[in-house]
């Protein structure tokens, strides 16, 4: 090794010893004839000392130092007369005896310090800068010690770790393929795997009854903070299992995760039916951390000449407490807030119980004091809040609810980073009917099975039909999801005929399965973790972004390698490619 100790592990104890650090310079300061540079790698920080007095020379040379220069020095162990509390070196500094610079940097285009003065598109563009600071470096570290956990945890019931295909067939699972072409096959392609979900049955079929992967993933959607093109699943198969054996597995994989990376101790993990979570909450990913649970007013409101509300589907509040004190200008703001074409809200409707115990709405027009206090009733309202009221269309007005629930839980402080709130969504529709194309298709893919009480329901009542599917939530982020799936090739062909495919599709598409389903397939069922959303969420971030090494922007762009691009003629030639861009 070229040096003896890294830049973050000496302290008081080392005082006197001769040391080597390599590392980059993080920054110099001169005072009178000493030069302070301090020195950073991976592991930390340490301060150097350049004395004019014990060497002018090598004091000079300390001063020609620029910001990121790559150097190795020698020099005695010191204890600091001005100590940093701060940093685990700050104890001690080096008095350098001797310098070498092993390679010289251009000025960084950003300051490459914890609050840096270069913004996202500039730092993607140097991403492998931006990977020297300590936050970006840390929550890497923080991936590393999760998954390393993750590891440890199934390892020691059984799973086996087992690598599928990255190369594989184009199957419908609900986004689109990103799609390969094969030079030795022309004209036919290969698609990468929105997940590893077939071959995960497969390997059920196989008698692998406990398996899992730290699987890369790949879906060409729509990018936004928790998304990308590219993205790590905790992906997991289990055999000879029922839905609750699974729940209380992944439950405690994810007690352990939180006990081993953040020292925290979760408490209960509560079980919502999905017709619950959008009843009270309007999402099937809702935010526990605080209340503000929907109340449904058509009862109230209904038959008082109020058109807005007489001829809603549905008339929706929620109390935010302690917020009666909200201004005309800032309700005002609210209500625009809420009519940008994000959210789609056509107005609000808002009623204060006052610290004084007067009721006043929006609304008092068409409503009396007594009717007002019927709502302070329903809502459990006290002095002091203020009820905030949509209406119109159910899935509509329920999904504008959730929007307007989330952000007075910000604007009012209730969504505490530091606080983990984590539930079960049981008891999904198996199916959703899509306006667009006239049929249904699977709410989370063709594999998952029907509860099977309501099997019948397939035939006359298909939206009706509940799945042996859960969702794991925290904190309002979806953070994994799987089902029990079917295992036999009657059910799966009959899921496939529901979902529109003709016998003759369904063999072309998922033959191999379906094949496989006749030699003996167990009742099986699996959960997938989204790793980045999970690390985000225990480093305190809202984007993944930042728990990815090489994230691409929301054009799906890798800007640093400049990603994707063209490639030569000889290459489209050669794969018998053409464009028509």
């Amino acid at each position: 090794m070229l040096r003896t100790h890294t830049c973050g592990e000496l302290n008081i104890s080392n005082l006197g010893e001769t040391v080597t650090l390599t590392g980059w310079v993080q920054k110099s300061r001169d005072l009178g004839g000493t030069t302070f540079v301090d020195i950073r790698d991976r592991y930390g920080l340490t301060q150097l000392v350049f004395n004019t007095d014990t060497d002018a020379a090598l004091r000079e040379q300390g001063r020609g130092l620029g910001r990121e220069f790559v150097i190795k020095v020698t020099g005695k162990v010191l204890e600091r007369s001005n100590k940093n509390t701060k940093i685990p070196t700050g104890e001690i500094e080096i008095a350098v005896e001797g310098i070498e610079i092993l390679n010289e940097a251009k000025i960084p285009p950003f300051l490459i310090e914890d609050d840096t003065d270069g913004g996202e598109e500039l730092r993607a563009k140097y991403r492998y800068l931006d990977l020297r600071r300590a936050p970006i470096r840390n929550n890497l570290i923080l991936r590393h010690k999760m998954a390393q956990e993750v590891r440890r945890y199934l390892s020691d019931l059984d799973f086996i770790e087992v690598e599928t295909p990255v190369l594989i067939k184009s199957t419908p699972e609900g986004a689109r393929d990103f799609v390969v072409p094969s030079r030795m096959n022309p004209g036919e392609f290969y698609a990468l795997p929105q997940s590893p979900q077939t071959f995960k049955q497969l390997l059920m079929v196989s008698g692998f009854d406990r398996y899992f992967q730290i699987v890369k993933c790949f879906r060409d959607e729509d990018l936004r903070a928790d998304r990308q093109p590219e993205f790590t699943q905790i992906d997991c198969e289990l055999s000879f299992v029922t839905q609750e054996d699974i729940l209380n597995i992944f439950e405690g994989l994810t007690r352990h995760l939180f006990n081993k990376v953040k020292g925290i101790e979760l408490n209960e993990f509560p079980r919502m039916y999905y017709a619950d979570a959008m009843r009270l909450y309007g999402s099937d990913k809702p935010d526990r951390r605080f209340g503000m649970e929907f109340v449904e007013m058509n009862d109230l409101v209904k038959g008082k000449d109020f058109s807005v509300f007489d001829n809603a589907e549905l008339v929706v509040g929620i109390n935010a407490k302690g917020a009666a004190g909200y201004t005309r200008k800032q309700l005002d703001e609210l209500t625009e807030w809420l009519k940008r074409p994000q959210i789609g809200a056509t107005g609000l409707i808002y009623m204060r119980y006052n610290t004084d115990g007067t009721l006043k709405s929006s609304v008092d027009k068409f409503f009396n004091e007594d009717d007002l206090t019927n709502w302070a009733a329903a809502f459990g309202a006290e002095q002091g809040d203020l009820i905030l009221i949509l209406a119109g269309n159910t899935d509509k007005v329920r999904k504008q609810m959730n929007e307007l629930r989330l952000e007075m839980g910000t604007r009012l402080g209730l969504r505490d980073k530091n606080t983990f709130a984590p539930l079960w969504v049981i008891d999904f529709p198996l199916l959703e009917f899509d306006e667009e194309s006239g049929r249904y298709h699977a709410m989370h893919h063709p594999f998952t099975s029907p509860k099977p009480e309501d099997i019948a329901l397939l035939d006359t009542n298909p939206g009706e039909v509940r799945a042996n599917a859960y969702d794991l939530v925290i904190n309002g982020t979806e953070i994994g999801g799987g089902s029990i799936r079917i295992h036999n090739k009657d059910l799966q062909g009959l899921m496939f005929k529901h979902l529109g495919f003709s016998k003759e599709e369904a063999q072309k598409q998922f033959g191999f399965l379906m094949d496989a389903f006749e030699y003996g397939a167990p009742p099986h069922g699996g959960i997938a973790f989204g790793f980045d959303r999970l690390a985000s969420i225990f480093a305190g971030l809202d984007s993944i972004r930042d728990v990815i090494a090489f994230p691409k922007n929301n054009s799906g762009r890798d800007v640093m390698i400049d990603s994707p691009s063209t490639i030569a003629d000889a290459q489209m030639t050669e794969l018998k490619i053409k464009t028509t861009v």
